[in-house]
């Protein structure tokens, strides 16, 4: 064991304590998958990532570091809050990008990650399914959230990595009255929007203000869990609902209300179709480990 510097980062939130939290070993260095692994399941959070030199091949394709991406139970190829939590920490702890965009190499390739004010934003992968749920998932889902079917009006897969199932309901006070039935999800990833107005009309917002409300339901040890903030869901949930026409480019959605946090998730599409999907973030704990 040797001490190695460690940041704990709170993500999509500039308060301490109201996003999703991350755990960062900044030196992840012959750490074995297995020692990775068992270190994450004891944070007791949805994720820890550890950093680590880029491969020859992704030093040359201009990768600035390697993280490996952990959660209870497996290694992911891919996240969001682990992505912009983890380039926070590592600009913070003295980092220089190459280019103007931090280049990160993880499971799913190369991610890039833009600075820009107080915010980081990743550009999100492709989504590995595309197209609509089989009409009994969508069926399935309805009955486990305990909404009619037709409160149902779009779905799609939303699998980057992370295997999300995505439907919308019509409105976000719809999300944040949901109360899952794990007996009836078991096994399934789901991810769940609804708009502040009028499915496809979506209006002007003040700075800062949510246009969609977004939760996140997977399996967790005792049932139904929930993320308190998603970046890969909201990447996927933004390529499919922009391409849709069932949101505008440039939009800001909340997560975690219902956990009592304040998660503010801010997505944009480029002119040459890229989606970026970004947020502030705040570290709350800073030192070293002995790991």
């Amino acid at each position: 064991m040797q001490q190695r510097p460690f940041k704990q980062v709170d993500v999509f939130t500039a308060s301490p304590y109201r996003g999703n939290p991350l755990a960062v070993v900044l030196d992840g260095s012959d750490l074995d998958a297995d020692t990775m692994q068992h270190f994450t399941n004891w944070t007791n959070l949805s994720e820890c990532t550890f950093l680590l030199p880029p491969t020859p091949e992704g030093a040359a394709a201009g990768a600035d570091y390697r993280v490996r991406i952990f959660c209870p139970g497996r290694e992911l190829p891919f996240a969001g809050h682990p992505t912009l939590g983890s380039c926070h920490a590592w600009l913070e702890q003295g980092g220089l990008p190459k280019q103007s965009d931090v280049v990160q190499e993880c499971g799913a390739g190369l991610i890039r990650i833009r600075r820009g004010g107080n915010r980081l934003a990743f550009a999100a992968p492709p989504r590995l399914r595309i197209g609509p749920l089989d009409e009994a998932d969508v069926a399935l889902i309805a009955r486990g959230l305990g909404v009619a079917r037709d409160d149902i009006v779009a779905h799609s897969w939303c699998d980057n990595g992370p295997n999300w199932r995505g439907v919308m309901l019509k409105s976000a006070e719809q999300v944040l009255a949901l109360k899952p039935d794990s007996a009836v999800l078991a096994g399934l990833d789901i991810g769940v929007i609804g708009p502040r107005g009028k499915v496809g009309v979506i209006g002007s917002s003040a700075a800062g203000e949510a246009q969609f409300e977004v939760r996140a339901f997977f399996p967790g040890n005792a049932g139904m869990a929930e993320d308190p903030v998603t970046g890969s869901l909201n990447a996927a949930l933004a390529q499919w609902l922009i391409g849709a026409g069932l949101a505008p480019e440039h939009y800001v959605a909340s997560q975690g209300t219902a956990l009592q946090r304040e998660g503010r998730v801010h997505i944009t599409r480029d002119a040459d179709g890229s989606v970026w999907v970004g947020g502030s973030s705040v570290t709350c704990i800073d030192g070293t480990i002995q790991l």
